[in-house]
């Protein structure tokens, strides 16, 4: 049950929602409508979103996007193996934050569809914490929805929650959490966070990501934070 006085943490686990719309709907995410229905006039404490920082800076306009809308940035660092292989991983970061910020949250909400962030959600009802889910329903794990508190599904509201033309949506290939991010550039932040269902610009927070070579498990491809 909901009340004016709950303090509430929404983390975000940008990359997961971005490969999420694109997979269904190609199309991205209006995080700042996540933040405000995640809040649902509650007391915000803290917003944060993960993201993974590229070498040539490409995503600092989209950070720059996240901010104006009042979230925070935990930023990584691309990690660049020798063999050519490269990773991004803020699970254990984001996990840690839950559970540094306990003490000062009554309602923990996750913008995840990862199932490995089950244990997290355990952990934080066995304080005595509120646990609340944001995510596309397609893609999330049941485990995941299975212990949650309360689950809102996207899917059920693009309206709401997805921003620019609207296209039929593919399956053809699974989300990648792999690849390098090329992140590109909202073209205009003010319009962030409005419902729009057939805009025909790119307004919002978006990433794009170069095609990925292997389709064969996404689970061990994807870009985690």
């Amino acid at each position: 049950m909901q009340h004016p006085d709950q303090r509430v943490g929404i983390f975000i686990d940008t990359q997961n929602m971005y490969y999420s719309a694109r997979y269904l709907f190609k199309r991205k995410v209006d995080f700042k409508n996540i933040v405000a229905d995640a809040t649902s006039g509650r007391r915000l404490i803290r917003a944060m979103a993960y993201v993974i920082r590229t070498k040539g800076e490409e995503g600092r306009p989209f950070f720059d996007a996240l901010e104006k809308a009042g979230i925070e940035l935990r930023e990584k660092d691309l990690i660049e193996y020798a063999s050519g292989h490269k990773k991004g991983d803020w699970d254990v970061g984001l996990t840690i934050d839950v559970v540094r910020m306990l003490d000062m949250l009554d309602v923990v909400v996750l913008v995840s569809g990862d199932g490995d962030y089950a244990p997290l959600v355990q952990f934080c009802q066995a304080r005595g914490r509120i646990v609340e889910l944001i995510s596309f329903g397609e893609t999330t794990s049941s485990i995941l929805t299975g212990v949650v508190d309360a689950h809102i599904d996207m899917s059920q509201n693009k309206r709401r929650f997805l921003i620019g033309p609207v296209s039929k949506p593919t399956h053809d290939k699974k989300p990648s959490y792999n690849d390098e991010p090329e992140y590109m550039e909202p073209t205009n932040t003010d319009d962030i966070g409005e419902e729009h269902e057939d805009n025909e610009g790119d307004h919002g927070f978006f990433m794009e990501s170069k095609p990925n070579k292997d389709q064969e498990d996404s689970r061990e491809r994807r870009l985690e934070f």
